[in-house]
């Protein structure tokens, strides 16, 4: 595609763009990092003091470049092809997206798929080998399930969902629109409910089910639970990466992202738009607030208040992790000194 068919993308798109020099109008084959992109690939820059010697020494056929003017002159003085846009990672997504179309599915049922009884199917579905679906669901028109995907009764999928290779969803669970679940990912497994006895431990019946709202991605090897009674619920727009843990009657707003090996316990509520990095754990019944960013290996034990920045474990407000974790390096000679000052005080 060449260069300037990419500028009436951008100019269509929502990074903004302001300002373009389309040159010699290469043909773009790709997306590369402004290291290693070559002549027919593209490659962006967002801002910062240190990047203008990267531009210099890169061999990109076209760069997608912020709002910063000496940027842009040491593109024109390279005579490299460039486009000034408001959000440039957002402007190389929306690129990436053309050069690499989704490839389309041919809407049909494979002759070694299982279907149930008083299953209802939309239309434009395809449906791959060796899928099982149970009694009583409902698939979506324009929906994708790839092979070995299991669906068991009384499940509902949306319009518009993609099911990749191998993920499960049990009985009762329903994915809105437009949902993406990513291979061996789980939905609507038990929760973990037992309760100690004498006897050992006494299984609690898990009969609630797990929603799914619109614009839901789940990515792979996931697992989200169902409670014993009511609904997990994981809010619109939610962004899952992989190896992410989602127990029984947690409920999140919409527009979160949690990173992977994000473990959340039963009962949790997070608000709209927490953003929980890696390996994020959070207690069972706290309430994480609206806008929460907590920080890798975060440990929330407590109610967190809308818009706070979190670090540590236990969970305390960043700045003052940062402060903590300045002074861990010194605590060694700290207690050498308090131990030699303790030695000259009266006994």
């Amino acid at each position: 595609m060449r260069f300037n068919q990419l500028i009436s993308l951008l100019k269509q798109g929502q990074a903004g763009l302001l300002s373009y020099q389309i040159g010699k109008d290469p043909e773009i084959l790709s997306g590369a990092s402004l290291e290693k992109a070559n002549i027919d690939q593209i490659s962006f820059l967002e801002k910062g003091n240190s990047l203008s010697k990267k531009l210099n020494s890169c061999n990109a056929g076209a760069v997608i470049l912020p709002i910063q003017e000496d940027l842009s002159e040491i593109a024109k003085s390279k005579g490299l092809p460039w486009a000034v846009v408001k959000d440039p990672r957002i402007a190389f997504a929306e690129v990436l997206e053309t050069l690499n179309p989704a490839s389309k599915k041919i809407p049909e049922i494979h002759p070694t798929a299982v279907i149930g009884d008083r299953v209802t199917i939309g239309e434009k579905v395809s449906i791959g080998p060796h899928v099982c679906i149970g009694d009583d669901c409902e698939v979506g028109e324009d929906s994708i399930i790839h092979a070995g995907v299991v669906i068991y009764s009384n499940v509902v999928i949306g319009s518009g969902n993609e099911l990749h290779a191998n993920c499960v969803i049990h009985p009762g669970s329903k994915t809105g629109k437009n949902c993406i679940i990513h291979s061996s990912t789980v939905i609507g497994s038990e929760g973990f409910g037992f309760i100690p006895t004498r006897k050992g431990w006494r299984k609690m019946p898990q009969t609630g089910i797990v929603i799914i709202e619109d614009n839901v991605e789940i990515g792979c090897n996931s697992a989200i639970d169902r409670p014993a009674v009511g609904e997990t619920r994981i809010g619109n727009g939610t962004k899952i990466d992989n190896l992410v843990q989602i127990a029984h009657g947690v409920i999140t707003g919409k527009d979160c992202a949690m990173a992977s090996q994000v473990g959340i316990a039963g009962g949790a509520v997070i608000g709209n738009g927490v953003i929980l990095a890696g390996q994020v754990g959070v207690t069972n019944r706290v309430k994480v607030g609206d806008g929460v960013i907590a920080s890798s290996k975060c440990g929330i034990h407590t109610d967190i208040d809308p818009g706070a920045v979190i670090s540590g474990f236990p969970a305390i407000p960043n700045r003052l992790w940062l402060r903590c974790s300045a002074n861990f390096k010194r605590l060694p000679d700290l207690t050498k000194a308090i131990k030699e000052i303790s030695k000259s005080l009266p006994r």
